[in-house]
């Protein structure tokens, strides 16, 4: 058979190799038996040895880089819910970025009106999140614009919409101030709240009810029904303290599904101390202004031939003050006619009860001052020292009645002092 090739060039070519083999050998850079690939002759890998030298590895394939995580704005009220509970608190949180701005608005219907709203917030330290100031209106419909930058550059609006429950005005309780006295007062003045509907979350309510004075006098809330309750602070106001209470209810649950409907507030001016005390077991009044006598009077309380003519015994505050007042026995709930009937005008006159008892100017039972119960329930005294009193004491200014067997019914008028402070505070629901 005839074979490929030239065998005396073949037999050159590797002669060649083997000198050049041999000559790099001489040089101390492989040992025998060795390649320039680092590999045995068998095949098996080797490790160099001190003062050789092998190849680089050959480098792995490269890996791609994964994408960077997405930057989201997200609202804590899913974009197009519906019936959203009015005292949600909306809530703005970034991922991946910062936020910088976050806008909530929108319109509610309100007695059949259409208003524009907004709800403000405030971005917390980090720009991480922002949290709403405010709840949510009823009947409304919002949208949310969250605005701010991604870690990875560049800045990104997001926007989600949202409506709330729907309330009608018989599902939302509306409170007033109306009951407490304003401008300068005395030193006795509650803070006084009343609700157009029960409210059965008392302790909901109460704590966000506040009251704070320039004398930061502490106190307590004292509910005396489901529609009202009232402050006072453990001791009488000090004079010039400038008093300010809040009712932040607005879409706070009531309980049985009722929500506040409003935030509401009120302020005044704590006047001279004046304090009235009368004894009608001696019939003398003495007057105290900021903690000095300053009047002694003589008086005539209600008759004790009967219970329904006694003055009662207890701490009121005059409610009322007139002059010119004409007052008669049905005020009272006695006979138009027949001997307990009256109808006079009264000069000075200072309401002291809501059932009809007054400290007040008596002329006609001058001959009883000082000596002997007379009177139909109130308090009576001269026109002068009515007149006095009239000035000197103001609406809110505490009288003390003592020396009788009727007392003082709770809520008879502003009864707030006619229990200690530790007594009243458990009335607080909290």
């Amino acid at each position: 058979m005839r074979r490929f090739g030239n065998p005396v060039v073949r037999s050159a070519v590797v002669a060649t190799v083997l000198l050049t083999t041999v000559g790099l050998a001489g040089c101390g850079q492989l040992a025998r038996g060795e390649n320039p690939l680092g590999k045995s002759d068998s095949g098996s890998s080797q490790q160099p040895t001190s003062g050789q030298t092998s190849a680089a590895p050959k480098s792995e394939p490269s890996k791609s880089t994964p994408p960077p995580d997405p930057f989201r704005l997200t609202a804590n009220v899913a974009d197009g819910a519906g019936s959203v509970k009015i005292n949600k608190v909306l809530k703005v949180s970034a991922t991946h970025g910062d936020l910088s701005k976050v806008s909530v608005t929108g319109t509610v219907v309100d007695h059949g009106k259409t208003t524009k709203v907004t709800v403000d917030g405030k971005l917390n330290s980090s720009h991480s999140g922002w949290t709403a100031s405010e709840l949510l209106e009823p009947n409304g419909e919002y949208t949310v614009k969250m605005t701010g930058d991604s870690d990875q550059g560049g800045s990104k609006t997001f926007t989600s919409q949202f409506s709330s429950q729907e309330l009608s005005l018989d599902q939302q309780v509306y409170a007033s101030f109306a009951g407490t006295m304003s401008g300068t007062v005395g030193v006795g003045t509650p803070v006084v709240l009343t609700f157009d509907l029960p409210v059965k979350d008392k302790a909901t309510f109460e704590k966000h009810l506040h009251v704070s004075s320039s004398s930061g006098q502490k106190g307590s809330w004292h509910w005396y029904s489901d529609k009202e309750v009232h402050w006072r602070p453990a001791t009488y106001w000090k004079p010039g303290t400038r008093v300010t209470a809040s009712a932040d209810l607005n879409s706070i649950p009531a309980g049985n599904g009722l929500y506040g409907q409003t935030d509401t507030s009120t302020s005044f001016t704590v006047g001279s101390s004046v304090v009235t005390k009368v004894d009608l077991k001696s019939d003398i009044a003495k007057v105290y202004v900021n903690g000095k006598v300053a009047r002694t009077i003589p008086v005539s309380g209600g008759g004790t031939d009967t219970l329904s003519t006694t003055t009662r015994s207890g701490t009121s505050l005059i409610t009322q003050k007139e002059t010119n007042y004409r007052m008669t026995s049905q005020m009272i709930g006695l006979p138009k006619t027949g001997p307990q009937s009256y109808d006079l005008r009264v000069k000075y006159a200072m309401r002291i009860t809501n059932s009809g008892e007054f400290l007040h100017s008596a002329p006609w039972n001058a001959a009883y001052f000082g000596r002997e119960n007379a009177s139909h329930g109130c308090v009576g005294m001269s026109n002068e020292d009515a007149g006095w009193l009239y000035k000197t004491a103001l609406p809110g200014s505490p009288v003390v009645v003592t020396g009788t067997s009727r007392e003082l019914e709770p809520q008879n008028g502003l009864t707030d002092w006619n229990a200690d402070f530790a007594t009243y505070a458990e009335g607080s629901a909290l």
